[in-house]
């Protein structure tokens, strides 16, 4: 007699988030299917609903009219059929004809064989005309199995239009045992043709085994490749979480297939930050989503029911041939009232006296007569549960959190005015440096409604706007 699994269910709200996209229950990781369809924003996401522990992979749903505001869907994709038997992984979304078409992964395990290693991955296809109730293709899959220079290693198709065709590029692992992207080419989103790899890694330590989650994009007047290399090695100050997101830039040409490209960066420097994908919105923004977690990390909220969140939604924009990250305007509708507003001269610690949980704090802070300076959030017990610093000297910033997983920190341009965009929400923080310059995403662990102390070892002036925000804006 089959089993019918029933799905978890949440046990304590103590470290629920209030506006950040997350699962009505179980695990989430990756953002899926980004999207914009009949007057929606649509955004999926790798989900197993009857633990809060990865597991086969099926895509939960959310949308949203204004980006801020999101209502959770049925489940878009169930795993378990011939194409996709042991999970529907990572993919895209596009729109065509009046339908919404998501493109994803069929992931495959071998039959009495318990090694995790040893799977088959293909891209399938699934239909939709009202966005919320998906049909898989009768025929699929569409690409039924790696290139025969590949490893098992082949997921996470990125599908866009350019000049009269669609393109969907892969995430994969070459035979040599690197990470690379791979490119194909169609006229119906059904029949593809493999047109090679577009990029690759040039060294295991720097660039990693395996490329994750690509994303292919124009922006300014560059091509943008981000993804999610496995395997990269720590350097100093960098690379120091179990797996990175980052990007490289350089021009692109449809006609030869050939990208001359840049040195990986990453993307954002927290603890928490994976899995990215994109959408172009219909205002010509380039918008993001990332997995606000990381492979590797505790999950205290496993024991709750649940595991997982996606980021607030960020602009993406490309300065110098540096991508600047900042959360959408759209961040404005979820203000209910000002907490706090003012301009003062501070040093050493000085208290911003408000309490919440969910909030938006804006600062400015001069540099021009301190060393460092930053600020400090701390439980009732004065415990520090994260530390942002700015070092003058060298313009070295970095973030430290309670617990034993060490300091991110980077890198930045040199400033007299330090502008801090802050979101807190009940478990997570998200950190925007001069307009998107450099940013730290981090989830936190605390009951308490921490304070906020602003940090500096020499009298500076400082403003600070904090507002508080809805605490309600996911509906479940």
């Amino acid at each position: 007699m089959q089993t019918i699994l029933k799905p978890i269910e949440i046990t304590n709200d103590r470290y629920r988030l209030g506006y950040h996209v997350a699962a009505k229950s179980g695990w989430i990781n990756d953002p899926n299917g980004f999207c914009y369809f009949k007057g929606y924003y649509h955004i999926f996401y790798q989900h197993y609903p009857f633990a809060a522990e990865w597991g086969p992979m099926h895509w939960g749903h959310a949308r949203s009219k204004d980006l801020v505001h999101w209502e959770t869907l049925p489940i878009a994709l169930n795993p378990g059929d011939k194409e996709d038997e042991d999970g529907c992984f990572s993919g895209s979304a596009v729109v065509h004809n009046g339908k919404m078409y998501l493109i994803y992964t069929g992931h495959h395990y071998y039959p009495g064989d318990d090694n995790p290693d040893h799977f088959w991955q293909n891209q399938n296809l699934a239909i939709s005309e009202d966005g919320i109730h998906f049909e898989k293709y009768e025929n699929n899959p569409i690409i039924a199995q790696a290139p025969e220079d590949n490893t098992q290693h082949f997921r996470d198709p990125k599908v866009w239009y350019e000049n009269g065709s669609w393109y969907l590029i892969l995430g994969s692992q070459g035979n040599d045992n690197l990470g690379r992207v791979l490119i194909y080419r169609s006229d119906n989103l059904i029949d593809w043709n493999y047109l090679g790899p577009v990029a690759k890694s040039v060294d295991l330590k720097k660039e990693g085994y395996m490329w994750e989650c690509p994303d292919f994009f124009r922006l300014g007047d560059k091509q943008v490749l981000l993804m999610s290399p496995q395997g990269i090695e720590s350097d100093g100050i960098h690379f120091n979480n179990e797996n990175e997101t980052g990007y490289v830039t350089g021009k692109f040409s449809y006609t030869d297939n050939k990208f001359e490209r840049s040195n990986f960066q990453e993307l954002d420097s927290g603890h928490d930050f994976y899995a990215t994908q994109t959408l172009l919105a219909p205002d010509g923004r380039r918008l993001l989503f990332g997995w606000m977690d990381m492979w590797g990390s505790k999950f205290p909220e496993k024991e709750d029911g649940w595991s997982g969140a996606l980021t607030f939604p960020r602009e993406l924009s490309l300065k110098d041939d540096k991508l600047y990250m900042k959360p959408v305007d759209e961040l404005k509708l979820l203000r209910k009232e000002e907490l706090l507003k003012g301009k003062s001269d501070i040093t050493g610690d000085y208290p911003l006296e408000f309490s919440s949980k969910q909030y938006e704090a804006l600062i400015e802070l001069n540099t021009k007569n301190a060393a460092e300076l930053g600020f400090v959030l701390t439980d009732l017990n004065n415990n520090k549960i994260l530390q942002f610093k700015y070092s003058k000297k060298n313009n070295h910033v970095s973030v430290v959190r309670q617990g034993n997983d060490g300091v991110r920190e980077t890198i930045i341009r040199k400033t007299d005015n330090l502008r801090l965009h802050i979101l807190v929400d009940t478990s997570s923080v998200e950190i925007f440096i001069n307009d998107g310059e450099a940013t730290f995403t981090e989830r936190i662990y605390s009951e308490d409604s921490l304070k906020f102390n602003l940090l500096s070892d020499e009298e500076v002036s400082a403003t600070y706007d904090i507002y508080q925000l809805d605490t309600n804006a996911i509906e479940y």
